[in-house]
């Protein structure tokens, strides 16, 4: 018993030295209120603990924590996003350039899905096809040439500057492969080709040659634009960019234009006609907007271009002064009612004296005019006409130049923009900036210095002899700043070649003027708002019979021979993909050679695999053979690059309707209709099929449809009234076919068909 009571005490005493050794420690903790619970002896009641709250998070742990939530977590989730729509294929490159392979090499070509970013993607316009190896060679010079349709060569960029600028080159130095791509399409500007800048830049250039300018208004963000509205706020424009540049922005934007489309935004490509109603006078606060931009996003260029290494060369942008009048006019805003009427009498008056040749008369009335309202665009250039006639050719270049920039359809760059290019780009040689004024060039190769049609086809788009000079005047500039060891390998022995040599090196012959004469007159001058042009019929009658020169000298002989000039020059120059495709269509539209086009669309397949064309042509080509099911795998490649072209769908639904696989043809042909409403031909097609599938109600509403878009078609016409007669609406379809026969009064077919429907009406 005592032993067993002595080790109870000992254990109690070496029970109060671990209580009082565990009160020691929470005397001297450093938190004081906070208590651990001890274990009681037994026996004793256990004491309560008291429970303390958690400290708040205070101070720069707080906003540390606020700074995460609000960025770090969402750039997370953003990548997660991102990278998951990638793996799934969603979107689109936004590039300029894609990797593809060439004979077994790395290349980059042009991106057809590049200008998706900035307009419709039915109607977003697309670069000329493009191609060079990913590895550049040492004895490469590689020169990109940016600009918008005036850069790329419309309307037939066969001969667009890139183009002639090469042949130069090469010939003078042809120790050196120049390389020139030209990455250059229709409708853009300045917030447009900065992005392309940047890609380009990543390509080891050499050289920019940089000709733009006309666009600034009516391009993407600009103050006259049908697309993305215009911004005071650049850093806007261009997040907004980079945000399209992303596959989640694109997802976001393809849901907004699910949910609701914009109103104003074109869903057809209408060429300049889309403007019309964007009219901006001079001197508004939008302009300076503009012009804001277009410095900034002009000297980012030039910086892109000297951080790659690579010198650039920015040329001013010369237009039509002479021989483009004003698309649209706009009195002063605050004219009143009393002085417009006085304005419109004394302008009729003097519009009555030019008519009769009494240029005096009428330039004394003009300028009475002015006297009360000078901004009327009209008015300046008929002055300046006026002036031209009495040979004061100062006093008529001031008038057009101020025709120019008071024009409210402002399509052409005025001389604020030009200003601004030289402001640029003057005095900076020393950076690797250099000013080509081109501007100036035109002048002094115009008569009396004001620059018409022997330089331009129509408002800006350069004729080969004005193209010939640009590349001219940039070849100059270009020879002083070549490196050492290019210059070395001058051809002193050749002189620059003149513009007959290039023709030849080119193949511009009578075949491509009467094609280029053809679409400046029916896809320009012919539409509006050409045609709110003054003096318009005069300029029709004078094309016209240009036209028909060109096409009396288009003999069987003479095709012959011009498929031997393509000949010559592919075995010359065997990677001048412009002169085989010319051949192939020579061969296949103007000869009937269909097999031997499709060669040549075969090798120019392997040039460009991301070319939707070559597929689509080679299709039509095999379609001509009678090869339909070859043909139909041509066209689903070529909507695989594009899925976007309403042409190739066109003749995808052709395809499976001569197979007789009528609803995929219906299914194509609605496709069409989708991607380009007034695609008329396929109206026709689509009302046959379902004239075969005996559906004439829906027929006839089709062909309606189509007549809304295009109410002077003949076929239309026709072919509507022959269905109304099936439906037993006899009337109605004599209706259609006298309509018909008004449009074409000569037909044989449609006066045979109304005679017979005439006769069983009774």
């Amino acid at each position: 018993m005592r032993g067993k009571r002595k080790s109870e005490n000992k254990k109690s005493l070496s029970y109060d030295k671990q209580v009082s050794r565990r009160r020691r420690m929470i005397r001297h903790s450093p938190s004081e209120k906070k208590i651990i619970p001890t274990t009681s002896r037994p026996g004793e009641k256990q004491k309560r603990t008291k429970k303390v709250p958690p400290k708040p998070v205070t101070g720069w742990r707080l906003w540390l924590f606020r700074i995460v939530a609000l960025t770090v977590i969402p750039a997370l989730l953003f990548i997660l996003l991102e990278l998951g729509l990638r793996v799934v294929g969603y979107g689109f490159p936004v590039t300029a350039t894609i990797k593809c392979r060439v004979n077994e090499m790395d290349a980059y070509g042009d991106n057809v899905r590049f200008g998706w970013r900035f307009f419709p993607r039915n109607i977003a316009k697309e670069f000329d096809p493009f191609i060079f190896p990913a590895d550049k060679s040492d004895d490469t010079y590689r020169v990109f040439v940016l600009g918008a349709s005036a850069a790329q060569g419309t309307p037939y960029s066969a001969f667009g500057l890139g183009r002639i600028q090469r042949v130069m080159l090469q010939e003078a130095y042809p120790g050196t492969n120049f390389e020139v791509i030209t990455a250059a399409t229709a409708a853009i500007n300045s917030h447009v080709i900065l992005e392309i800048a940047k890609d380009c830049a990543r390509h080891e250039p050499d050289l920019f040659i940089v000709y733009l300018g006309n666009n600034e208004v009516v391009g993407p963000y600009g103050a006259g634009t049908v697309f993305a509205p215009l911004s005071p706020h650049l850093f806007l424009i261009r997040a907004g960019i980079s945000a399209k540049a992303t596959r989640l922005g694109q997802l976001l934007t393809n849901l907004l234009e699910s949910i609701g489309p914009e109103k104003n935004t074109p869903k057809v490509w209408g060429g300049l006609e889309m403007f019309l109603e964007k009219q901006v006078r001079a001197g508004e606060a939008r302009l300076e907007t503009v012009y804001r931009h277009f410095e900034t996003n002009l000297e980012d260029i030039s910086r892109i271009a000297r951080k790659s290494g690579a010198a650039i060369i920015v040329c001013t942008v010369g237009s039509n002064l002479k021989d483009s009048p004003p698309f649209a006019s706009l009195h002063r805003s605050e004219l009143t009612d009393a002085e417009k009427n006085t304005w419109d009498q004394i302008y009729q008056q003097g519009v009555t004296f030019e008519t009769a040749g009494k240029y005096a008369e009428a330039m004394d009335r003009y300028l009475a005019a002015t006297e009360i309202d000078e901004c009327y665009a009209d008015l300046q250039f008929r002055l300046g006409r006026c002036y031209w006639a009495m040979g004061e050719y100062t006093k008529a270049r001031d008038r057009y130049i101020k025709a120019r920039e008071m024009d409210t359809l402002r399509f052409r760059a005025d001389n604020r923009i030009n200003e601004i290019i030289r402001d640029v780009a003057s005095d900076k040689s020393a950076e690797g900036v250099y000013l080509v004024d081109a501007v100036k060039a035109f002048e002094k190769n115009s008569p009396n210095e004001v620059p018409g049609d022997e330089l331009f086809y129509e408002h800006v788009h350069l004729n080969f002899h004005g193209t010939y000079l640009l590349a001219k005047t940039i070849f100059e500039q270009i020879e002083k700043l070549l490196p050492e060891r290019v210059r070395r390998q001058r051809n002193m022995e050749q002189p620059l070649l003149t513009e007959e040599q290039c023709a030849q090196r080119l193949a511009y012959n009578d075949l491509a003027r009467h094609k280029i004469a053809y679409g400046v007159l029916n896809s320009h001058i012919k539409e509006p708002p050409f045609t709110n042009q003054l003096y318009h019929k005069q300029q029709v009658r004078r094309m016209e019979e240009e036209l028909k020169v060109l096409k009396a000298g288009l003999t069987f002989e003479a095709l012959k021979n011009t498929a031997a000039q393509y000949r010559w020059g592919i075995e010359n120059e065997p990677s001048d993909w412009w002169l085989r495709w010319r051949y192939a269509l020579l061969l296949s539209d103007k000869m009937g050679k269909h097999w031997a086009a499709a060669e040549q669309l075969r090798l120019l397949q392997q040039y460009f695999p991301n070319s939707y064309k070559t597929h689509t042509t080679l299709g039509i080509a095999l379609a001509k053979l009678g090869d339909v099911d070859a043909a139909i795998t041509e066209y689903l490649k070529a909507i695989r690059i594009k899925p976007t072209c309403a042409k190739t769908h066109y003749y995808l639904g052709l395809a499976y309707q001569a197979q007789g696989q009528l609803d995929k043809a219906v299914k194509y042909y609605l496709i069409t209709f989708r991607l380009q409403p007034n695609f008329i031909e396929a109206y026709d097609s689509l009302g046959r099929v379902l004239f075969q599938q005996g559906k004439l109600a829906e027929a006839v509403q089709v062909l309606r449809k189509g007549l809304l878009y295009a109410p002077g078609d003949v076929v239309l016409h026709y072919n509507l009234g022959i269905l109304l007669e099936k439906q037993g609406l006899t009337a109605k379809a004599i209706k259609e076919l006298q309509a018909a026969l008004r449009i074409d009064p000569n037909s044989v077919e449609i006066r045979r068909a109304l005679k017979a429907f005439k006769e069983k009406q009774g």
